[in-house]
């Protein structure tokens, strides 16, 4: 079985307290390449590229996230078209 690619929304105290600097060691931990971004909503987008188990135990993290942040919800949200996912994992 291939990769997969999976999008998720994190919505919480998720901006401000390392949450996208923690979610790259993560998946780097975990061998995902992709991307976490701040969105305007105060929300944290992620874009995950992965064995299915490494994304499914990333997905896991998010939700708890690290110890600064407080994580109220993770969507998973149609991954679309996606164009070009970076060959590590990015921060933006």
């Amino acid at each position: 079985m291939g990769p997969v690619v999976r999008r998720f929304l994190v919505f919480g105290k998720v901006q401000g307290v390392y949450f996208r600097h923690s979610t790259r060691l993560e998946a780097r931990k975990l061998n995902i390449r992709g991307i976490a971004r701040n969105l305007p909503d105060g929300s944290v987008e992620v874009l995950a590229q992965g064995a299915a188990a490494a994304v499914e135990e990333l997905r896991r993290w998010l939700a708890r996230g690290p110890a600064q942040a407080r994580v109220d919800e993770v969507r998973e949200i149609p991954a679309g078209d996606v164009e070009a996912i970076p060959e590590s994992f990015d921060v933006f």
